[in-house]
């Protein structure tokens, strides 16, 4: 068992707790535009429904993220994938890894599920190709046996897709 999937297996925090309670209670009542959270009983792993915006590469094509909360959450970022099938993009590799700073080196506390889904659309959207990232093959075979996204060292290059 890797660090990060048995820090998962850690119940909340407190604070963690109170926050995403509030978090869960916003988004009841102001939800981002394209998503749709499936409800459970388990805070500490959300499953939010994403539908591809009008007028791109990804209009009327759903898929699912899962989210999985730190101990620490909101001081560290959540776990962010796309659950089977991801999306063809050139930031998202076919394990549902999504390479996308503010998940990892860019991370801040004020940031909420639903800037990140934001982020996450924002960046489907600007897309103009449907493609895996190249080195796809070589990265989902690295991460066999459950690596997480978290444990990875991302170079953050490319803004244009």
């Amino acid at each position: 068992m890797t660090s990060s999937s048995a820090n998962a297996r850690k119940g909340l925090s407190k604070i963690a707790c109170n926050r995403l309670q509030k978090e869960l209670v916003e988004w009841q009542i102001n939800p981002p535009a394209g998503f749709k959270h499936k409800v459970t009983d388990n805070l500490q792993r959300w499953v939010i429904e994403v539908n591809g915006a009008p007028g791109t590469l990804y209009a009327n094509e759903t898929y699912q993220l899962q989210v999985d909360f730190p101990e620490h959450y909101p001081m560290e970022a959540p776990q962010v994938i796309f659950l089977h099938p991801a999306p063809l993009h050139p930031h998202i590799y076919s394990n549902g890894h999504i390479c996308l700073d503010i998940l990892y080196d860019s991370w801040s506390p004020a940031m909420t599920v639903s800037s990140i889904c934001i982020s996450i659309l924002s960046m489907l959207s600007s897309s103009t190709v449907k493609q895996r990232p190249e080195d796809n093959d070589r990265y989902v075979k690295n991460c066999r046996n459950g690596r997480s996204p978290k444990e990875t060292r991302w170079w953050f290059h490319d803004d244009k897709v």
